[in-house]
């Protein structure tokens, strides 16, 4: 195969920096217009937003524990503002027979039932002196005037919950879970938990408290080995780690494998995608280091794997290899008849591709 060109997905049948313990920000879940998840605080109205349910779930847990840590007596009332019915958050607000301080904690405000819009603007324009108000909005164009409304009233805290994307991000959790358990993990055992774990924030907070639980002192690389070495040796990263070194045998060997105990090809596609790009975006950056590492959102480390790996590829073969996973993007999603296959088929051009 000529360099640089790879060929277009089958689409038929086939045929047979991380963070130890130190971190003292939670930017890893803060948008420039809210507060991390950690910095949530009872007020008159708590917006929480964004689509990490994790994040969100942490963010509405945490203003009830500090408003119950000064009010013992709180009554916590809960809403779905999907099934919502015309005055329930007047009920909710409404004076108690005792005079308890209440937090109303409503949901899938993204979603609203008829008259919750209504319901919930006459509200904010003049709200209970004695209520919080919480308002969980996961994301996309619906209720924007509620939105809206929230973010301007006098007092109110803004919450902002996107989803972790970069690795970075990923790590700087990993670390904060941690710390937050007192506990320390070291760099590459982030790195190995991260590895293995994946993008799914529930299962990779969960993984932290595992090893808080069952290990002792500093976790490394080998505490997390010991729990999940067979996921870190199968994960779509070691598969991505095989092609852009251009190891044929070995990608396949771990494509297959990870495919074997369950992982769906969509997010290895993925994995592979975010690696290319790195390796676009770092081919065509010039500094130090560091320097390349803080404009583009990587760990230095990072810049330096991508500059290593960047020695076998040329600038034609990084982008026909983009345009081949995007177009097998296509076909794991429903577009093609075998999505194994495509994938499979991916790795090997990519493989191939690679300089020697």
């Amino acid at each position: 195969m000529a360099r640089g060109r790879l060929p277009a997905v089958a689409q038929g049948t086939r045929q047979q920096r991380p963070s130890t313990g130190r971190a003292s920000s939670s930017r890893s879940s803060r948008a420039p217009s809210g507060r991390g998840w950690r910095e949530a605080a009872p007020a008159p109205v708590v917006l929480v937003t964004g689509s990490e349910q994790v994040l969100a779930e942490r963010a509405v847990a945490r203003v009830t524990a500090l408003h119950r840590a000064e009010h013992p007596e709180l009554e916590v009332v809960a809403l779905d503002a999907a099934g919502y019915e015309r005055g329930q958050l007047e009920a909710a607000a409404s004076p108690s027979l005792f005079g308890e301080p209440r937090l109303a904690v409503v949901t899938g405000v993204e979603a609203p039932g008829e008259g919750f819009e209504d319901d919930v603007l006459a509200y904010l324009a003049a709200p209970a002196d004695d209520v919080v108000l919480v308002l969980r909005h996961a994301g996309g164009a619906r209720a924007r005037k509620v939105l809206d409304a929230a973010r301007q009233h006098p007092g109110a805290v803004v919450v902002d919950c996107p989803p972790l994307k970069k690795d970075a991000e990923k790590l700087e959790f990993v670390g904060l879970e941690f710390e937050a358990s007192r506990r320390r993990i070291s760099a590459t055992g982030a790195r190995a938990l991260v590895d293995a774990v994946g993008s799914d924030l529930r299962e990779l907070a969960a993984s932290c408290a595992q090893l808080v639980s069952d290990t002792s002192g500093t976790v490394e690389v080998e505490d997390v080995q010991r729990y999940y070495g067979g996921r870190v040796e199968a994960t779509g990263f070691r598969v991505a780690d095989a092609v852009v070194a251009g190891h044929r045998a070995e990608a396949l060997a771990l494509l297959r494998q990870a495919v074997a105990t369950g992982l769906d090809p969509v997010p290895i596609v993925a994995v592979l995608a975010i690696r290319l790009r790195q390796m676009v975006l770092v081919g065509g950056s010039r500094g130090r280091g560091d320097e390349v590492a803080k404009a583009l959102g990587m760990a230095p480390w990072m810049v330096d794997r991508t500059r290593r790996e960047l020695r076998g590829w040329t600038p034609q073969a990084l982008g026909a290899g983009i345009v081949l996973l995007a177009e097998t993007d296509a076909a794991v999603k429903g577009g093609g008849r075998d999505p194994v296959y495509a994938l499979e088929r991916a790795v090997l051009a990519l493989c191939d591709a690679h300089e020697r």
